[in-house]
């Protein structure tokens, strides 16, 4: 599709809605709209690539901030943003044009074949990988960065947009220009005398997005981004892969009636619970213990390790350098600040070997096939290079020539040889392809324990063996038929969940995919106990040796979860208008796919002023939500105590959010499951999105030490005393460990599971309610 090279005869364009509409005829835009281009930018987004920006969640409709261009040459001295800038281009002749784009890093220039943003075309681009680049006014480097020649009328005017994306390197800048396509003219960048704005956005609010073009080139990808082959349709990491889990909840729940008199009543009381215990500030954390978790859900993050080996250790690296302790550390005041790492000094020879990275077992009887001493003497080689020698020079630094060609004396024997001598020959060690090894399965989820630890944050749930849930199963199931005459059969295990507690028994959590004598597939989720029984007696003659304890398969009275709960979504906000407008699509996106109603979203508002939240809730297909309209400085404990407040139902479940979560369709039944009212809260791991990474690309780690996304029962939160508003005001840090303190202290367990899917977008801490802009001198 080429532009044609006819011409429109002049005529009159109305102006609605802000935008200059109607035919593509030349007019003569209002003073304002003169001499500037719409420029959005979308700040703290890494990457280097066009394709990048696209990836951005709020990209087009809601950057981070609009302004204006009053050139088609950008340069504002910033890291990792991306940019999009358009408007009309009005030509200063009749001629065909040639445009060219320089940038550092990928940007792509478009351009309409009229006035409308519908039938724009990509004349020219930089960036294949992301990693092209040009300096400023460099037209001539890559093929792509000059477009063909374009026919373009006097009289008429043309949308156009330019692209952009600049990492954390180089100069960044963008540049676009154009010359008539003749002999001896050369490329000059387009002027303010050229363009017009496409709307002017000066009294719009940041919500506001109908006047926003959507075009092929917000949403298409780049020329050279296009998948090539299978393999680029596989899930970026293991957790996206399906798991029964994430649809749990679209199977029929079995009756609870089936269930009753099924397994003999017990009293659950475990022995880490420590209601009344004195605590320390922020000590609670010392007493959430992990569950385990059967089959494996994936949720360690393999893709990550190459940054966070928490499996793996070198042992020859830890006898060469010294290790890092890193301790959490707790300001007096609340505030945590996160790991801090020291030094210690470098560990003795005599340190013991701590999760190894497996070496294989060689067969010695086949170096017997190589020349004698290769072996041995490729290790001394090695040891000289790598440590530094060794023997009779100690720490003497060994020479490269000496150590790599064998030469010995001093150096006027060797300036000697080189003239007059052969140099010794260098032989090659042979390599014994056929030498195999002896290999033993490692399970290194074996050596983690319940603890949480705060060192790694890539290993995802434990892992429960089989021969720890398989039997409880089959226990079960038989205790089931048995009650219903053999009226189920198991279809398939969906989950299993085990919290240990050596002293009582083992929590279990089933949910079983079951089929009924009908054929009807039903989901079966319960909690039962594995109460430990020790005997008292023993038959005469016996020797007082202590029996092994028999476990008792029981109900634990009072410890069920309710279905139909109402689980009640708080979040606090202010002047978030891009991503409250995100909140709401997702929980809209949430009813629309579960169809569950009994969910409600409560955001408590300290007077935004870029959006009308209410009206934007009144406007959503949400079928319940609250607002609630806050004065004063943002105070997040406040916040969600005030929308706590708004809940009148005491044996409804509260959940604490954020407002840049990316939440999986099975939260709200999790959320219910793991909320058990009088005993237990939740407090689900999250996984915290790196700078670039989206939930299709989830780089980035487990937030193992966050607390702040907790779901509890309110008759549970006003027992342990609610929210802190009187410590945690206008800071934000500390309040989720401390309320953590109160909840374990009141009796209840926390329940702590790396959930799948849970994800915390990473945006941009520029303009939040905390921080202000610092104005430059220029």
């Amino acid at each position: 599709m080429g532009f044609k090279k006819t011409l429109i005869n002049s005529c009159c364009c109305p102006l609605r809605g802000g935008v200059i509409m109607g035919s593509n005829c030349h007019v003569f835009p209002p003073p304002q709209y003169k001499g500037r281009a719409n420029l959005h930018t979308f700040e703290d987004w890494c990457g280097s690539s066009t394709a990048q920006l696209r990836m951005n969640l709020h990209y087009p409709l809601y950057p981070h901030s609009r302004t204006t261009v009053k050139k088609l040459a950008v340069s504002p001295r910033w890291m990792n943003y991306g940019l999009r800038i358009f408007g009309y281009l009005h030509p200063y002749t009749d001629g065909e044009f040639v445009f060219a784009v320089s940038s550092d890093d990928n940007s792509e220039f478009w351009l309409s074949r009229d006035n409308s943003p519908l039938n724009l075309q990509l004349l020219a681009w930089i960036g294949k990988t992301g990693m092209e680049w040009t300096a400023p006014g460099e037209f001539g480097k890559y093929a792509s960065q000059t477009s063909r020649p374009v026919w373009l009328s006097v009289q008429r005017r043309y949308f156009f947009e330019i692209v952009h994306k600049q990492n954390d390197r180089g100069t960044d800048h963008i540049e676009v220009a154009w010359q008539l396509n003749q002999e001896g003219l050369r490329f000059t960048v387009i002027s303010s005398k050229y363009i017009s704005l496409y709307s002017n956005e000066s009294a719009l609010r940041m919500s506001d997005i109908t006047h926003v073009p959507q075009t092929a080139a917000s949403h298409t990808r780049s020329p050279s981004n296009q998948p090539d082959n299978q393999l680029s349709n596989q899930p970026a990491a293991d957790m996206l892969r399906v798991d029964p889990r994430d649809t749990l909840y679209q199977i029929p729940a079995l009756d609870s009636r089936f269930l009753q008199g099924v397994l003999p009543d017990c009293s659950y009381k475990p022995s880490y619970i420590i209601k009344g215990f004195p605590l320390l500030r922020y000590q609670g954390l010392q007493f959430v213990h992990m569950s385990y978790i059967y089959p494996n859900d994936y949720t360690r993050l393999t893709h990550m390790e190459t940054d966070n080996t928490c499996f793996y250790h070198d042992s020859r690296a830890r006898e060469r350098e010294s290790v890092s302790i890193c301790y959490l550390s707790i300001y007096d005041s609340g505030r945590r600040s996160g790991l801090t790492c020291m030094r210690s000094l470098p560990l003795p020879t005599t340190q013991p070997q701590i999760k190894s990275r497996p070496q294989p077992d060689y067969d010695n009887t086949l170096h017997g096939d190589l020349p004698p001493g290769v072996v041995s003497g490729m290790d001394r080689l090695v040891e000289g290079v790598d440590r530094g020698g060794g023997g009779e020079r100690g720490g003497e630094e060994v020479g490269v020539s000496e150590s790599l060609w064998g030469l010995e004396g001093d150096s006027e024997e060797v300036e000697g040889l080189s003239y007059d001598s052969t140099p010794r020959p260098v032989f090659d060690p042979e390599v014994n392809w056929a030498q195999t090894f002896q290999v033993t399965p490692l399970d290194l989820q074996a050596m983690r324990s319940d603890w949480i630890d705060l060192r790694c944050n890539v290993s995802g749930n434990l892992l429960l063996r089989p021969r720890d849930a398989l039997p409880v199963i089959k226990a079960f199931m038989d205790k089931l038929n048995h009650r219903h005459h053999g009226r189920f059969s198991l279809v398939r295990v969906l989950n299993v969940e085990r919290r240990v507690d050596g002293a009582q028994g083992s929590r279990y959590f089933l949910e079983l995919e079951l089929r009924d004598v009908n054929g009807q597939h039903l989901r079966l989720s319960h909690y039962i106990y594995t109460l430990i029984r020790h005997r008292r007696s023993r038959p005469r003659g016996v020797p007082p040796l202590r029996p092994a304890p028999e476990m008792l398969l029981c109900n634990p009275v009072g410890f069920h979860w309710n279905p139909t709960a109402t689980v009640h979504f708080i979040v606090p906000v202010k002047n978030q208008a891009r991503w409250v407008q995100q909140l709401i699509v997702d929980m809209e996106g949430l009813y629309q796919t579960t169809g569950d109603p009994n969910f409600n979203l409560i955001i408590t508002d300290y007077n935004s002023t870029d959006m009308d939240i209410e009206a934007a809730l009144k406007a959503s297909t949400l079928h319940r939500y609250q607002y609630l309209k806050l004065s004063g400085n943002f105070e997040r404990s406040a916040g969600l105590q005030a929308g706590i407040d708004l809940i009148t139902n005491e044996h409804s479940i509260v959940f604490l959010c954020d407002l840049h979560i990316h939440f999986p369709p099975s939260i709200i039944d999790s959320v219910r499951k793991h909320c058990v009212e009088g005993h237990m809260a939740f407090a689900p791991i999250v996984m915290r999105l790196d700078c670039g990474a989206t939930p299709r690309e989830p780089r980035g780690y487990w937030e193992v030490n966050g607390f702040g996304l907790l779901g509890i029962y309110k008759s549970d939160l006003d027992a342990a005393g609610g929210m802190n508003t009187h410590d945690f005001t206008d800071r934000w840090g500390g309040e989720d460990w401390e309320l953590l303190d109160r909840i374990l202290q009141s009796g209840l367990e926390v329940e702590r599971i790396y959930m799948r899917n849970f994800l915390h977008h990473y945006h941009s801490k520029r303009g939040m309610w905390n921080r202000r802009t610092q104005r430059s001198g220029t």
